[in-house]
């Protein structure tokens, strides 16, 4: 499963990058309008930090002003993906930029049945909300499952799962289960993957052990160095 993170924070992705387990980023309106900054510039940045797919939102609704705002959108870099939402005039859009080799991250998909449509029309990703799902009592990993289950059973369909609206470490590990291809995750999930108190525990008593010993890894490497000279 490849990991994207969902944020338009630049430090914060440069600092998960670091890690190498990032393959991507995410990005909406919202999340740009949080760092007071022209988005042209966010998004040239964090794709200057990320060598994967940066999905970067139009704000239009019809098509003719979804088209002129993905060709600048586009336009940015080459690792842009053009974000549009699963609506009619987005498909169509979809259609017209996949007909270009542009990357397509359509969004806001909620029913199997728009993730059909969104495949059909070509897009790179599709981009179910588990979480919001979940918060209407729905159970939005079924999605997941039904989606997958779906683009299995045709090899022609191209498009790549990626589940969005993550709120935590289970929503990883069953979207995983599923075959899921993507999950973009907030920076606080992903750090939360790493966190477990056995892990905790075990790396405290094996620095306790080796501090009793008196004795430092790089003072032993010093010591072989000036032997060897």
């Amino acid at each position: 499963m490849k990991f994207f993170v969902d944020t338009a924070d630049i430090d914060e992705i440069r600092d998960l990058a670091a890690t190498g387990m990032l393959d991507g980023v995410t990005t909406n309106p919202s999340l740009i309008a949080k760092s007071g900054r022209n988005m042209l510039d966010v998004i040239a940045e964090i794709c200057d930090a990320v060598p994967g797919p940066v999905s970067a939102e139009v704000t239009a609704t019809d098509v003719e002003t979804m088209l002129a705002e993905a060709n600048v959108l586009s336009a940015v870099a080459k690792n842009v993906a053009v974000k549009v939402p699963l609506t009619p005039d987005g498909l169509k859009t979809c259609r017209a930029m996949r007909d270009r080799d542009i990357m397509v991250n359509v969004t806001l998909c909620f029913s199997a049945s728009q993730a059909i449509l969104a495949a059909k029309a070509g897009a790179t990703f599709v981009s179910p909300f588990v979480g919001r799902l979940d918060d209407m009592g729905l159970r939005g990993l079924d999605l997941i499952e039904d989606i997958v289950d779906i683009y299995d059973q045709y090899p022609d369909f191209e498009t790549e799962v990626l589940v969005a609206s993550i709120r935590g470490p289970a929503h990883v590990v069953e979207a995983a289960r599923t075959g899921a291809h993507v999950a973009t995750l907030p920076p606080n999930v992903i750090r939360q993957l790493y966190k477990h108190p056995l892990t905790d525990s075990g790396l405290a008593a094996f620095l306790k052990d080796w501090e009793a010993t008196g004795q430092s890894i790089l003072e032993q490497a010093g010591q072989r160095k000036d032997a060897a000279a």
